[in-house]
């Protein structure tokens, strides 16, 4: 079973297309990895063996994925099993069907084996009152971030070999950098995403999470597809991604910065992130400091996350306002406020900036930032208030990093490269240009490589 759970997404389905290994022994070698190390992380707290045992009867060969197990965001529906969403509200909903993320990888032969652990409906930090807390594999004293801190926490452990996640403001990017695993925030459209969302909203993306980039690419070949009930979805050509990181690219230029000119980030994590940009010299590639101007794009975030979150979730808040969390009943409540001028100029700071994008993409290849402000914090702190002594003015401004880059319509790896003196992971952002998913990954796949981080994976959970 080690051996099984070793392997990469990309090894397991080469193996399965050859009928050399069969999706039901890869479910019952992560069964047994959840049994063994889940105790200690609490990644997946809902298991579906018994459905995916029965999928795995009819797998075949000729999918994209060829019947591997996945585990599956708890944002995301699974048919017959249970989606809570952290909730107390939800914690006995079971779903009727797959939403359109999940049916579009079941349809590509992806197995859901488990639903991983979330926020209360979100959140930078893994933690709800329905599974309790994530813990981050690396230090369980730490949080695995959120909210797909589970996805993360299960990839690292060696429980899946894939896994879904989701990203408003960074809920993909900071636990892929706090587990040191690969995750992609795609452009706006590229994956196929369910009803419960807003149709034409743009912030709010489904994307891949793995143990590596070309794990990575695997996934978004097998989620990427046009589906009716997703009007910004798009089609992509078969196979794109895979064959993209076969043929990695060098970068010729790219900018780094590491705050954005905007945001407060650990000394610590900046110069470690500083340090594995610089290394792209090794690969011939020119570096500068040449970003477009991020100024009001943290309050732009804010107010059409408000939006956004007032939107989906205001009738929620009328009928169980006394089971939901403090923090998000605020955010809920903070969508009410927004004013037309605050919504007016939060458009014209994304214009701007899209058009600035435009100029540094002609000039650029990838711009790299932290994925994080800090190192995985005290699991016991619901979130950060300050960074390096500095004061922050509300809960999510520690990840404001990763929300300055998701008003941009640009898709945004977050890739491994490093880590802290107390042995804690570090990751980079790493973005190009809109729809330039396939290159973005040929040359994160240059990175990855160069920085060698990625072959520290999968490991037991450690107490310290």
């Amino acid at each position: 079973m080690n051996e099984l759970i070793n392997l990469t997404a990309t090894e397991c389905v080469s193996l399965l297309k050859k009928g050399e290994l069969h999706s039901g022994e890869l479910i019952e070698a992560s069964v047994s990895r959840s049994l063994s190390v889940d105790k200690k992380v609490n990644a997946l707290p809902v298991r579906c063996s018994e459905r995916a045992l029965a999928q795995a009867k009819h797998a075949t060969r000729d999918t994209q994925l060829a019947g591997l197990p996945i585990a599956v965001k708890d944002y995301n529906d699974v048919g017959g099993v249970v989606t809570t969403y952290g909730s107390p509200i939800y914690a006995d909903s079971v779903a009727k069907t797959s939403d359109a993320t999940i049916a579009t990888l079941e349809a590509n032969g992806a197995i859901p084996v488990a639903k991983s652990n979330v926020p209360e409906w979100a959140g930078g930090h893994t933690f709800n009152p329905v599974f309790g807390t994530t813990r981050n594999p690396w230090n369980t004293t730490r949080s695995a971030g959120g909210s797909s801190g589970g996805s993360a926490a299960a990839l690292a452990t060696g429980q899946v070999w894939l896994a879904t996640g989701n990203d408003l403001g960074g809920s993909l990017r900071t636990p892929a950098a706090f587990n040191s695993v690969v995750g992609l925030r795609p452009s706006p459209g590229r994956v196929p995403r369910g009803s419960r969302l807003q149709p034409f909203d743009s912030l709010w993306v489904e994307g891949p999470m793995a143990r590596n980039v070309r794990d990575v690419a695997l996934m978004l070949d097998a989620c990427s597809e046009f589906n009716p009930a997703d009007p910004l979805s798009f089609n992509t050509p078969p196979g794109l991604f895979s064959r993209s990181v076969l043929q990695p690219v060098k970068p010729r230029r790219i900018a780094f910065s590491s705050n954005l000119g905007q945001v407060p980030v650990s000394k610590e994590v900046a110069g470690i992130c500083e340090f594995a940009a610089l290394r792209c010299t090794d690969l011939g590639t020119d570096v500068t400091n040449d970003i477009p101007d991020f100024s009001g794009a943290i309050d732009a975030f804010k107010t059409l996350r408000a939006v956004l979150v007032g939107t989906m979730m205001s009738d929620l808040l009328k009928d169980h306002r006394n089971q939901i969390a403090d923090e998000i009943v605020g955010n809920i409540e903070s969508g009410y406020k927004v004013t037309p001028e605050q919504l007016f100029t939060a458009e014209k700071t994304r214009a701007e900036l899209f058009r600035q994008l435009q100029t540094f993409f002609r000039s650029h290849d990838l711009l790299i930032c932290p994925a994080a402000s800090i190192e995985p914090f005290p699991v016991d702190q619901r979130f950060v208030t300050e960074i390096d002594g500095r004061q922050l003015d509300s809960y999510i401004d520690w990840f404001a990093i990763t929300f300055a880059l998701s008003i941009c319509g640009c898709p945004v790896l977050s890739l491994p490269c490093g880590f802290t003196k107390s042995g804690l992971p570090v990751g980079i952002q790493i973005m190009a240009r809109p729809r330039g998913e396939a290159m973005l990954l040929a040359m994160a796949q240059q990175i990855e490589t160069l920085l060698g981080v990625n072959s520290k994976l999968p490991i037991d959970p450690r107490e310290s």
